[in-house]
């Protein structure tokens, strides 16, 4: 059963009863063994949603991608009471970022590592999806508003204009599922307590579209706010008035976006808040494997039930064993992948060896078949102690031997053409033990060997420095709390925290960045005592309510303070006076339909009154405060880190004897990090000293590997799902000789039909080429579309992109539109549909025989017919629910208390009176 509504509540059910019975004999035994620390699971609907969150992700690896994409894609109409506009983020912002990123690799890293710099352009749709949010309480009529040329959204957009603060937001989904449908009330919740206007933005997801499609994606939105383009109602946002944010692959693609911009001297945004960054593809750091228990990740990672798009070899036979012991000597080295930009010495010695065993064999022989003899194979420690070897560049898919004597120069050099990184070597815990060798791609966003890149994992970067100001949060329970804490530390202190040799040695622009980024980039850093994985999806939990108004006001005070001023001090805790924070911004009042404004001072007036009566015992572990109380007490708390030398100061300021008077009308200044930990009741507290951090213990040498713990825990999972899916392997394999055929025919029928195309176009092919229309033709060729499927001469897309593919229905439903519908300006003509295909087409559910096919479900959302009630909407509104009994909770906490008050002094009054009674008078 693919995930659906009803899929997920057959599966969850169980999960909440099971939860809710251990939760009481969790709480039982706490009770009876007089157990009075407070720990986030002891809250019962923290421990509900946390597992009915793990059963949903671990329902989605029972099913293909497409499924979880498709449900997690799917439409769902915004709330009545918040202003959420759809906008299509065009192609010619898309181009904008597309250059960017060309200027960025250069021509040898396009060819070498990316594959070419066509394939990850290609896209089905015509634009991106994004959205405009804001309340509707904030938006503010205009003149331009009332023009009767524009659509209702249009006007809209004009409204919320005068909302300066701007937040782009970039969602999490391990960068193959999730979307701006998933995360919009979050979103919504970040737009209300900053009293501003964010963007979302749909991006590209892998494995249909890897790295770098996401990050160009992600990159046009921010050229698309910063310079709309033609046609774009919104004025431009300046960059000192745009924050960028984003949870897990999104937060990652958030930094790497601030290190492109930075290196191209592309203006950055005034402050970036990444909540749980996913900065290491390659799982090296301990706490990927410490905290599985503690962590929504499901536990062998993310595999799933295969389909025609994933994984790329649903079967492990035919040379396809996911994992085997090495049958070769260095290069790569243990830990490490093979170099995609080798010296002409390993090219030669590669081409000499598989010549020698082609010989051998009567057969082609790739990089992945060498073999020495099984008796001179060395053991890890021998590998390392020999040495020679390089850590390795990613690498690309491999292309056939059989010409290799044909690619040799006359001068005896090698054409580099030819080289095949060989599959990666694991690091083993055994140094005595004999390597294994990766021959599966792990990760569905890049190949297993482009894990190592630097705009793949950020951590791999040789500099954080010179960076906009960066709030990070993490929640001490996930998995990926070391390399959180680790790059924080890294953007802090560029030159203590140095990429190994390899990532310098192999990448031009990381060698000049390590020299070139110096400057520390200011860092506050929050790690939540029990919390998981991106803990602001819990948006009831005292953390949670904290996070959201923390994250508010550091978005206000980067937007609202000029560059000089942020210089000095980027941390709105040290801002003084404090910041102003209106009682109505309170989490107090949920997120939802407004009270009108005599109702809303009412509302507060009691509230206010209850708060004052209650002021007793707030400090109590049963006490709740609001977002705002907690937001307070972290200031005074903040100011006291510093006072006692806690917080990290400047280099040059190290030794400054600054003073921080609260009423001094002056902002605590030359701060470099601050690094708290955050307990469940929103309390911050200073962080242990970084000696003690086993995280920030590593060597540069040891990030970045490929280490044996966590592929063995990704390949006993794997090989339970071959097992499992053995007769579904089977029918994917047929489902692709399908789809193939069908490719074959569609070409073939399109050049019946009058399709001409040019295969290689010279550069000026991305001005209009003035292609033509055959008769009868419902498409057109789009000047602002560089390329598409048949433009992929010399390139070598990852072999999951389905640019590069002909084997799944969404690569055929791409190839259809880029030759039927919207061609790329390398076609010089747009043929008619052959009338049997047409008649294929209105028999196909997912075709048409006039329209384009719906795109791939990572790119092009699903629009059903009808949402009586999808899961999506369905977990807000339990979002909600608990979010009402948190209120309530501390609404019944505040009248006890005051009750409580109350009552004590009713009785210490009556003992008063009774003994004034029984003393005798003086006289």
């Amino acid at each position: 059963m693919p995930v659906t509504t009803t899929s997920a509540a057959i599966h969850i059910t169980p999960i909440v009863v099971k939860t809710f019975l251990n939760h009481a004999k969790r709480k039982g035994v706490k009770y009876k063994d007089g157990d009075t620390t407070v720990q986030g699971w002891d809250d019962i609907l923290y421990d509900e949603a946390f597992h009915i969150v793990k059963a949903f992700i671990e329902l989605g690896t029972k099913n293909t991608v497409e499924s979880l994409q498709a449900f997690t894609n799917t439409h769902v109409p915004a709330p009545f009471w918040c202003a959420v506009v759809p906008v299509k983020i065009p192609l010619s912002s898309c181009n904008k970022a597309a250059d960017a990123l060309i200027e960025w690799f250069g021509p040898d890293e396009l060819k070498r590592v990316v594959g070419g710099e066509r394939w990850w352009q290609i896209r089905g749709l015509e634009w991106i999806d994004g959205e405009w949010i804001t309340e509707k309480a904030y938006l503010k009529d205009t003149e331009a508003a009332h023009d009767e040329e524009l659509t209702e959204d249009e006007k809209t957009i004009l409204r919320m204009g005068h909302l300066d603060r701007v937040m782009l937001y970039v969602h999490g989904g391990a960068y193959f599922w999730g979307s701006i449908n998933t995360h919009r009330y979050q979103v919504i919740r970040y737009a209300r307590k900053m009293k501003g206007r964010a963007f979302t933005v749909n991006y590209r997801k892998a494995p249909q579209y890897p790295w770098p499609c996401p990050l160009q994606d992600v990159l046009a939105a921010y050229f698309y706010l910063i310079h709309p383009p033609p046609g774009a109602v919104h004025e431009p946002v300046p960059p000192s008035k745009l924050v960028l944010a984003g949870d897990s692959a999104g937060a990652a693609l958030c930094l790497t976006v601030l290190t492109v911009l930075r290196d191209l001297g592309i203006p950055q945004p005034a402050g970036a808040v990444l909540i749980s960054p996913w900065v290491d593809l390659t799982h090296s750091f301990p706490s990927v494997m410490k905290n599985a228990e503690t962590d929504i990740i499901p536990p062998h990672g993310f595999i799933h039930k295969p389909s025609t798009l994933w994984p790329v070899h649903p079967k492990p036979e035919g040379g396809y064993t996911r994992v085997v012991t090495t049958r070769t000597n260095p290069p790569p080295q243990p830990g490490h992948a093979d170099n995609l930009k080798p010296d002409d010495e390993h090219i030669k010695d590669q081409v000499d060896q598989r010549s020698a065993q082609s010989a051998e064999k009567g057969e082609d022989v790739h990089a992945a078949d060498l073999q020495d003899r099984p008796e001179e194979v060395l053991s890890q420690r021998e590998m390392q102690d020999q040495g020679g070897s390089k850590p390795a560049a990613p690498k690309l898919p491999q292309k056939s031997f059989a010409s290799v004597g044909a690619e040799e120069k006359g001068d005896g050099d090698i054409v580099p053409d030819v080289w095949e990184p060989k599959p990666p070597k694991v690091l083993m815990e055994d140094p005595n033990a004999t390597p294994l060798e990766l021959r599966a791609q792990i990760q569905l966003y890049a190949t297993t060997e482009q894990l190592s890149h630097p705009l793949v994992s950020p951590v791999l970067q040789s500099s954080l420095g010179n960076l906009c100001p960066l709030y990070i949060l993490a929640g001490n329970g996930e998995c990926l709390r070391d390399e959180i804490i680790y790059v924080a530390h890294k953007a802090a202190h560029p030159t203590e925290y140095p990429a190994r040799k390899g990532v310098l040695r192999e990448g031009r622009r990381q060698q000049e960045n390590a020299e070139k980024f110096k400057t520390p980039t200011k860092v506050h850093l929050q790690v939540f005592d029990d919390m998981c994985h991106v803990l602001t999806v819990f948006t009831f939990t005292e953390s949670a309510k904290y996070a959201y108004r923390s994250i508010a006001q550091f978005v206000k005070h980067v937007t609202d303070n000029s560059e000089a001023h942020l210089r000095r001090n980027p941390f709105p805790e040290l801002h003084r006076p404090p910041s102003e924070i209106s009682e109505s911004e309170s989490e107090g009042e949920a997120a939802g339909p407004h009270l009108n404004s005599d109702a809303k001072k009412s509302h507060r007036a009691k509230r206010r009154e209850r708060r004052s009566a209650a002021r007793v015992g707030t400090d109590s572990p049963n006490s709740d405060r609001s977002d705002v109380d907690l937001y307070r007490a972290t200031q005074t708390a903040v100011e006291e880190e510093v006072r006692r030398g806690e917080a990290e100061k400047l280099p040059s300021q190290a030794t400054s004897s600054e003073t921080a008077q609260e009423d001094s009308g002056e902002d605590i200044t030359a701060v470099l990090m601050i690094r708290e930990r955050v307990d469940v009741l929103g309390k911050v507290r200073s962080m242990e000293p970084v000696e003690e951090i086993e995280a920030l213990r590593l060597k540069p040498h040891e990030i970045g590997l490929i280490k044996e713990a966590p592929v063995r825990r990704w390949l006993s999972g794997q090989e339970a799902w071959d097992k499992k899916y053995k007769r579904t392997a089977d029918h994917v394999l047929r489902r692709r000789r399908h789809y193939e055929a069908k490719a074959n025919r569609l070409l073939e029928h399109a050049k019946e039909q009058g399709l001409i195309h040019d295969e290689i176009r010279p550069q000026q092919s991305r001005l209009s080429t003035g292609g033509s229309i055959s008769s009868g033709s419902i498409g057109e060729v789009q000047s602002d579309r560089r390329w598409g499927p048949l433009d992929l001469k010399d390139e070598n897309p990852p072999p999951s992109a389905i640019a590069g593919r002909r084997d799944t229905s969404e690569a055929v439903a791409l190839l259809k539109k880029s030759i039927y519908h919207n061609a790329p300006a390398t076609h010089r003509t747009v043929p008619k549909l052959k009338t049997s295909d047409a008649v294929r087409a209105a028999f196909d559910p997912h075709d048409h025989p006039i329209k384009p096919p719906q795109q791939s479900v990572s790119e092009q959302q699903i629009r059903a017919q009808f949402i009586p009630m999808h899961g999506l909407r369905i977990w807000q509104s339990l979002v909600e629910l608990f979010m009402r009994k948190s209120t309530k909770k501390v609404e019944h906490g505040k009248r006890h208390a005051s009750d409580a008050l109350h009552t004590t002094g009713d009785k210490i009054s009556a003992v008063g009176r009774s003994v004034s009674d029984c003393v005798p008078s003086a006289s």
